[in-house]
This record gives C-alpha cells, sequence and structure tokens, in this order.
C-alpha cells in the first residue's frame, strides 16, 4: 500500500515539474550551456537565442560581451535593460527565458528506476527529483538521503553515499513521511545526490502461515516480524521462538521475547511445539 500512495505522490509531483518547466522562477541561477532565449520588444534584430559560453558570458548586439553565468534570470533582465538603454534604446522592454537547461544537475542513486545525472530546470525538490528518476523500485529501502559536496566546484559525479570527509548529509527522509506531507519536502541543488538505499531485510522460517524474506524497517519487533508472516501456525512453539544473528562475525542463536527488536538479516524461526 505504502509503494501505491508513492507512486501516486510521484505522479502527481511530475505534473508539478512539467508545469515548472514552462515557468521558471526569476531566481534561477544561470551556468555555462544554458541557452537562452532573449526578446527586446519590438527589436527582432536584438532578439534570439543565446548559448552560455564556458567562462559565463555572451555576445549580445550593440553592447557585445555580457557576463551572464552566476547571474539570475531577473539580474540578467535588469542589466540587458541598462545596458542598452545607455545610448541605445528608449525605455527597452526585454524578457530572458532558459530554452534548454545544461549547467546544472543532480545525481540520483540506488533504488530508483532510472538512476544517474539528472538535469535540474529550474527549482527542484525532492519529491520532483524522485520523480524525474522514475521513482523508487521495489528493492527500496524505507528512507532517501541527499548529501551535499563539501566542494561542489569540483564535483563531477555522485559522492559516495559513505564518505563524510567529502559530502554531508542535507537530508534524511522516510520515504512515507516525504509522500504524506509530515517530512519536508526539501529543495535540492546543483551538484546534489540523492540515494535511495537498498532494503534491509530479515528472514522468517519454521512454523508460521508464510515463511519468506520480509523488508525491516527501525521499531520492528519480533511480534510485528511474526505478523508480517502471517503468524504463528498451530503446530508452531510461540514460547521457544528464536533468532540467529550475526554477531562480531560469529551466527548466535538467540531466544527471543515477542517485544525485543529485529535487527536487518536476523533469521526468526518458530519451532515445532511438544506435543
Amino acid at each position: 500500500m505504502r509503494r501505491v500512495i508513492l507512486v501516486l505522490a510521484l505522479a502527481l509531483s511530475s505534473v508539478v515539474v512539467g508545469s515548472a518547466q514552462q515557468e521558471v522562477s526569476n531566481d534561477y541561477v544561470v551556468g555555462p550551456r544554458d541557452v537562452l532565449n532573449i526578446t527586446v520588444f519590438n527589436e527582432p534584430t536584438l532578439s534570439g537565442r543565446f548559448t552560455v559560453e564556458s567562462d559565463g558570458g555572451i555576445n549580445f548586439p550593440l553592447i557585445q560581451r555580457v557576463q551572464v553565468g552566476g547571474k539570475t534570470i531577473r539580474q540578467i533582465q535588469d542589466e540587458l535593460t541598462k545596458r542598452l538603454e545607455a545610448g541605445y534604446l528608449r525605455n527597452p522592454q526585454v524578457t530572458v527565458l532558459v530554452e534548454q537547461f545544461r549547467s546544472q544537475s543532480v545525481f540520483i542513486i540506488g533504488e530508483v528506476r532510472q538512476p544517474g545525472k539528472h538535469t535540474i530546470q529550474g527549482n527542484l525538490t525532492l519529491l520532483e527529483a524522485l520523480s524525474e528518476a522514475g521513482g523508487p523500485t521495489t528493492n527500496a529501502g524505507t528512507e532517501v538521503i541527499v548529501r551535499r559536496p563539501k566542494n561542489p566546484a569540483g564535483t563531477e559525479g555522485p559522492v559516495d553515499p559513505t564518505d563524510d570527509t567529502a559530502s554531508e548529509v542535507v537530508a534524511r527522509i522516510s520515504l512515507d513521511d516525504l509522500q504524506n506531507g509530515r517530512a519536508p519536502n526539501v529543495t535540492i541543488r546543483d551538484g546534489d545526490t540523492i540515494f535511495v538505499p537498498k532494503a534491509e531485510v530479515f528472514f522468517v522460517i519454521g512454523y508460521v502461515r508464510s515463511p519468506g524474506t520480509y523488508v525491516w524497517e527501525e521499531g520492528t519487533t519480533v511480534l510485528i516480524a511474526l505478523s508480517k508472516a502471517g503468524g504463528i501456525t498451530e503446530r508452531g512453539a510461540r514460547g521457544r521462538v528464536k533468532i540467529t544473528r550475526l554477531v562480531n562475525g560469529e551466527r548466535k542463536e538467540i531466544k527471543v521475547e515477542m517485544t525485543d527488536l529485529v535487527q536487518p538479516n536476523d533469521t526468526i524461526e518458530v519451532p515445532q511445539r511438544y506435543f
């Protein structure tokens, strides 16, 4: 059920993404390789498409070189207006739109359907980013982690999700809480890495109705785990349930109570009861 709700939430966010691509915030920061569509009202010879070069500049008619890299859409419009007004046009009306987004990207890795590098198209939230990557797979865990490089300028690929020296965790959010609005739908920045870990699991064997592998969630007790497996059968020994757990490289059998917590990779066994 959780997966169905999350898919619906991601589908809704994809509609929002499409809308955002048409109306990009004036606060979007332009960078190299972005393509701008600049229109000067009633001045077709000054209007057209301009690709931002590697140094952040464009060549614009009349005023020559204009540095646009690192500036917002609003700042670019204001600068072009002022420079055209200074000796070229009276009351120029300038509109700047981003026709193609190429300068900013994020990396979405782990258990998503379309992992890899994804271009940021305007302001992007975490839920929208997951939608861009096709949403979590059936093997995904219960949380999503957003890591941000400490040196964004030197980032050419995804950061190591376990490396605290090169990046920092800016968000660790439950997927359930994200889609239900209980967790902040954080804004994703250029260079961020979004990591959806594989689900951790536990195993239930013996005299239960549905023995098998189940997704581990924090707070899972033996009682909850057995409930996921359909409960103990009439031939199962409720009082002799045990867990096989790897401790310091050694497998140990532990007798447990129903309220004890289950750990990832535990094997819960319900033996046959004595008659």
